[in-house]
């Protein structure tokens, strides 16, 4: 067992937080304090400090033989992997951006290209600790309630302090095929037929996604697992990783520079800022070159409003939705049709087991595709209409839409699919008083 942190500097984290969040005067709205996100919706400012989870954040424990690891609610996966893969050892799902904590990860939805096979976070979680809105710390396993409606509550039902999740093994490298796709039927039916199999010509599929440029111009990458250890491809320099899958059909990459392929450069999102220019690039340092940065000049941006002043208004679409695969070349080409934004992420995604989260009830069973797209549109007369417009397309396709954007559904739709009934129960048991935000005041109202 590799141990990181007493569990005596832990529980006194705990009794910091829950200090402080008794310190919160009643009717002041609860947050965490953190330097980071990776949150994109507006919220009214209150002027009330925040919890302090500054304390929080370590790995308490990785155990090599059980393959577990015990973290803290605001660790990163940049921690947490920086902890495992010496030991040859990941979590089951690592979301692409490596200040996503695990904590931010269950209590929303994280996704990556183990999601075919391994489903979200929340479903390799072994034990979750969570400060509720008594203020109480409560241990939680699945099969229990608050376990079942802690996944999509976005801190509504509470923070979670500890958690204890499952890890795989991994090996040295990982072998890419960019597989190129002309059209976006092909492309779903290979996207099924992997799914089943895990195998592509003939070869074993241990990671998925895909990128669309165009209609016409798709592509799925297949990783591998490799033992390789010669030479591997360098995306944090001066090479730019989604433009390889156009440059070349086959790549290396070392497991930990795969894990953050798409970190460097926000998927493609550095280039708004000049990042991806070549003179720029090679000005910009190498260690300024993460999704932390980029967000924190967007913040920067929509502080002093600069974006505004420099051209006509425009409508952020900053939204990751998941469409069952059997509609989603139909809702891809709607998207490509009305949509102008360019190119649009595909991850793939099963769950892994049978339960149902009644938060975000996705069909055990069924093959869905995550579909990312983070960039910003001509504004129009109306608030969100594009938006709007998309939310509808989700709905008309049978999808659900992730919840850290801009969401503008009435409030009986939005309890209709996100497990109003449930939620409202949870919500009487855990914070009886109201202490913690309602979750559509919080991502609709942006309270």
């Amino acid at each position: 067992m590799q141990r990181s942190r007493a569990p005596e500097s832990h529980q006194e984290a705990v009794r910091r937080l829950q200090a402080s969040y008794r310190a919160v005067p009643d009717g002041v709205p609860v947050r965490l304090a953190k330097r980071t996100s990776n949150l994109f919706r507006a919220r009214t400012p209150t002027g009330a400090p925040g919890l302090d989870v500054s304390e929080l954040t370590g790995v308490l424990h990785v155990d090599p033989e059980a393959r577990t690891a015990d973290v803290e609610g605001m660790c990163t996966y940049e921690h947490l992997v920086a902890a495992t893969l010496p030991l040859g050892l990941a979590p089951l799902v690592v979301p692409q951006l490596k200040t996503i904590t695990l904590g931010g990860a269950v209590s929303g939805l994280g996704i990556e290209s183990t999601s075919f096979r391994n489903g979200l976070p929340h479903e390799s979680v072994l034990e979750l600790d969570v400060l509720t809105g008594t203020g109480e710390v409560v241990t939680t396993k699945p099969g229990e309630d608050l376990f079942t409606g802690f996944p999509n509550s976005y801190g509504t039902l509470g923070y979670a302090t500890r958690l204890r999740i499952e890890l795989e093994p991994v090996r040295p490298a990982v072998a890419l095929r960019h597989v190129r796709f002309d059209d976006l039927g092909s492309l779903c039916a290979a996207v099924e037929r992997i799914v089943d199999e895990r195998v592509w010509d003939g070869e074993r599929v241990d990671y998925l996604d895909g990128v669309v440029f165009t209609a016409t111009e798709a592509y799925l990458t297949l990783g591998t697992q490799a033992e390789h250890r010669g030479p591997t491809s360098d995306y944090t320099g001066q090479r730019i990783y989604y433009r390889s899958l156009r440059q070349r059909s086959t790549d290396t990459l070392t497991i930990h520079d795969y894990l953050w392929r798409w970190d460097t450069d926000w998927f493609w999102r550095s280039r708004a800022f000049g990042a991806q220019h070549p003179i720029a690039r090679r000005l910009w340092p190498r260690r300024l070159r993460r999704s932390d940065v980029y967000w924190r000049l967007v913040a920067l941006d929509r502080r002093f409003g600069i974006s505004e002043r420099r051209g006509p208004p425009q409508e952020r679409v900053v939204q990751d939705v998941e469409i069952p695969l059997d509609r989603t070349a139909e809702f891809l080409h709607w998207f490509l049709d009305h949509v102008p934004i360019e190119p649009v992420w595909l991850c793939p995604l099963r769950l892994r087991g049978e339960d149902r989260w009644p938060l975000y009830p996705l069909e055990p069973g069924r093959t869905y595709v995550n579909v990312g797209f983070w960039s910003a549109v001509p504004a129009s007369g109306v608030e969100g209409a594009a938006n709007r417009e998309i939310e509808a397309a989700v709905t008309a396709c049978g999808g659900h839409k992730s919840l850290y954007s801009d969401t503008f559904y009435a409030r009986e739709e939005f309890d209709r699919r996100y497990g109003g009934s449930t939620y409202a129960a949870l919500k009487e048991r855990y914070d009886p008083d109201g202490r913690l935000l309602d979750l559509y005041a919080k991502v609709v109202r942006g309270r």
